[in-house]
């Protein structure tokens, strides 16, 4: 019996007798409820009943039959599976496919900057924090829902990856049960909506969005497109003036998690066309003018929203500290045009043909042009069949530019980040090609009059193929070690696979492994400065300073005009005693970003050393303007404004409002900034308070494992005695009298 959407009573509705058997011949049972005009509620369940029955997996093809029973029920000849529990056993599989995740590790590439190195994150969920979410575009993007995913995995699991890997797991797991019940209410297919809903499940490509952490932003974004999409499909069927805002919602707010979803509005669009039937087909018509316009006006809220979020993300990704945009001076527009074709017909044949998948697809040096003419060929004639076939078979056109029109801010025509496509945009897009494939494949076997058994054999077989495919694809990602090796045996030239696999060494301690890598990177792209510059920082670490300052030299003219290479330069050139050099460099820094702090903070540094106290305080008053939030920064300039042994230069209310800042901003995380606390305290004549916070400050470090807190015990036993903490930063450095 069908249970969902029928009521309780066993997959029924109750109605008043007499009995009656309703029969409906050749499938017209639906037409014969839609034209009757009646639209109570029992009449939709009939329409929805009669949807179901239409299908060959529900029938063996007689004369649809509802019979309506003495008892007041709705029978039907033969049981339809449960949607619900249909979609729970999807989203049960998807999850124990992915179970393995959770014994996964962080990944170098992006983890650091969404949580392993973002001390705000690391602080889990506070007032501060969420403020800075939705204020910030340091990480090329403006995605704060993301960003507060994060902060909430931090909050619950500390930093054991196990959490996060397990929460993407699992947002990709009602993302396939919202597909299922989407495309359900959509079709009225049981079987093709639990199909499309698989291959979005198990589908290779897809394992990227899952098994990386910093692809939150991919599975949470697509939640609320589901839920938007749902929201406007019963909009449209019921005419629920609430949903259609509902949906506008949830469009933002998936905006919020990932900007990607700008074409959304279009999707609607193309949904209105099929299966919602609002527009009848693209006959240059006045009537379809009209009935065009009046559905695009309805979704003038979504295109402006869309237009907003598409100037924040170009903001952020074009910002100079992130350099995320690639100029046309290194990818030229020419490249790009003949660059976009191919990708998307890339993307095409990875979807029916996954293999070779890797984080990272360079871009190749050269296209040749046959490759080019190739793919605008393929493209050109699948949009001109399916617009040819838009009136007979409507599926196609939609199914066609939900792919393409979900790609195209991706596709390279704005360069982000230097590769050429990435598995992760196949995430929502795919699904448009799962709809071409299944509703052309029922089409064909009710023409062909293949049985029943034999397309369900095959679409196990393919089901199958996927779920081993993808299970071989998730073990890539239990460590940044194996996901990078593996990139680099599929793909050729890869340097950002190269850097990548240095830098995991290198956390790993295997330095002159690391070397070899970075040597590699560089030298396969001279004209990038990543590889000279990683090379540089493990040079340092192996006590070869000559080579890493020859290095650093070679990434600043590589990149004259990226500030952190004068940055790195110049606190090279500082440990080999050339001050003077040092400063010109961090001079340098902040003239090209006048937005960059840590500039200031080493030429603070330089001051402090030569006794120029009240000119250091300045640079570190500017670098604390620059970056608000920047708990390193906040920490630093509270000990300096409260424990310098020269009082000119001290200031203990700044200092207090700027240590609690940053102990507010961790949430009580971090003992160095407790221990800048308990120091303010201190010098404000606090003593309890500084007390506690060096008491504080010891526990945090005992907790986390750290060695050397006999400077903190020191400065507790002053503070129980009434006094302050002194030192001075003078190049010497010794500490002054208490």
């Amino acid at each position: 019996m069908v249970r969902n959407r029928f009521g309780p009573s066993g997959g029924c509705v109750s109605i008043s007798p007499p009995a009656q058997i309703i029969r409906f011949g050749g499938g017209n049972c639906k037409n014969f409820l839609r034209e009757s005009g009646n639209h109570s509620p029992l009449h939709r369940h009939l329409i929805f009943a009669a949807g179901l029955l239409e299908d060959d997996d529900a029938h063996e093809g007689e004369d649809g039959e509802i019979a309506l029973c003495p008892g007041g029920k709705i029978a039907y000849k033969k049981p339809v599976p449960q949607p619900r529990r249909l979609a729970l056993l999807l989203a049960a599989a998807t999850v124990a496919l992915y179970l393995p995740v959770a014994w996964f590790g962080f990944c170098v590439y992006d983890d650091s900057l969404y949580v392993t190195e973002n001390p705000i994150v690391q602080a889990g969920v506070t007032w501060a924090g969420v403020k800075w979410a939705f204020t910030t575009l340091a990480i090329c993007n403006w995605h704060p829902l993301t960003l507060v995913s994060h902060m909430i995995d931090c909050g619950v699991f500390g930093l054991n990856p196990a959490g996060p890997h397990l929460e993407n797991a699992l947002i990709h797991a009602a993302n396939v049960a919202l597909l299922f019940a989407l495309l359900l209410r959509l079709a009225g297919k049981i079987w093709p909506a639990a199909f499309i809903a698989a291959l979005f499940a198990w589908h290779p490509m897809h394992v990227e969005s899952v098994a990386w952490i910093s692809e939150r932003k991919d599975v949470l974004s697509t939640f609320f497109a589901l839920l938007a999409f749902l929201n406007y499909a019963k909009y449209v069927q019921e005419n629920s003036r609430r949903n259609f805002w509902w949906s506008l919602v949830c469009f933002a707010l998936g905006l919020m998690a990932k900007p990607m979803l700008v074409t959304l509005p279009c999707v609607l669009l193309l949904l209105d066309f099929w299966p919602l039937q609002r527009i009848s087909d693209f006959r240059f018509q006045i009537s379809n003018f009209r009935a065009a316009a009046a559905l695009v006006w309805e979704k003038i809220p979504f295109f402006l929203i869309t237009a907003a979020a598409s100037l924040v993300t170009f903001l952020a990704q074009s910002q100079s500290a992130s350099k995320a945009v690639v100029s046309t001076a290194i990818v030229p527009l020419h490249y790009r045009l003949k660059n976009a074709p191919v990708a998307g017909a890339e993307y095409l044949w990875k979807t029916f043909w996954p293999a070779k998948l890797a984080i990272f697809y360079p871009l190749p040096e050269h296209i040749p042009a046959a490759q080019v003419a190739a793919a605008v060929t393929a493209l050109a004639c699948l949009s001109l069949v399916a617009l040819r076939l838009h009136r007979s078979r409507p599926y196609l056109i939609t199914g066609w530019l939900w792919f393409a029109g979900m790609l195209v801010p991706v596709i390279g025509l704005v360069q982000v980040g230097g590769a050429q496509i990435a598995d992760r945009y196949s995430y929502l897009s795919s699904v448009g090609i799962f709809i071409i494939v299944t509703f052309a494949a029922l089409e064909l076997a009710a023409r062909w009059k293949i049985p029943k058994k034999i397309l369900g054999a095959l679409a196990a077989v393919v089901l199958i193929a996927c779920l081993v495919t993808a299970e071989k694809q998730i073990w890539h990602w239990q460590n940044s070690e194996t996901l990078f090796r593996h990139a680099l045996a599929v793909t050729t030239d890869n340097d950002i696979a190269r850097n990548n696999l240095g830098v995991a060494l290198e956390q790993q301690g295997r330095l002159a492994e690391a070397t070899g890598q970075y040597r590699a990177a560089a030298r396969l792209e001279p004209d990038r400065y990543q590889g000279h510059h990683n090379l540089a920082s493990a040079l340092d670490r192996l006590g070869r300073p000559a080579e890493a300052r020859a290095e650093h030299r070679a990434a600043v003219q590589i990149a004259p005009d990226v500030e952190f290479l004068h940055h790195d330069l110049g606190r090279s050139l500082l440990a080999a005693g050339q001050t003077g050099a040092a400063l010109a460099e961090f001079a340098a820094a902040s003239k090209l970003n006048p937005h960059y702090p840590w500039s200031h903070v080493e030429t603070a540094k330089i001051y402090l050393r030569a006794g120029r106290d009240a000119e250091a305080v300045g640079e570190l008053r500017a670098a604390v303007r620059i970056a608000p939030d920047d708990i390193s920064i906040l920490g630093y300039t509270a000990q300096v404004l409260a424990a310098n042994a020269n009082p000119a230069a001290r200031d203990g209310r700044s200092a207090f409002v700027l240590a609690a800042k940053a102990n507010v901003l961790t949430s009580g995380s971090r003992p160095d900034v407790l221990d800048a606390l308990g120091m303010a305290c201190a010098e404000l004549g606090k003593f309890d308070a500084a007390q506690l916070a060096a008491q504080q400050a010891l526990e945090v470090a005992a907790a986390l494992k750290l060695k050397k807190l006999e400077p903190i015990q020191h400065r507790l036993e002053l503070y129980k005695n009434q006094q302050p903490w002194r030192e001075s930063f003078l190049a010497t450095n010794p500490p002054a009298e208490n």
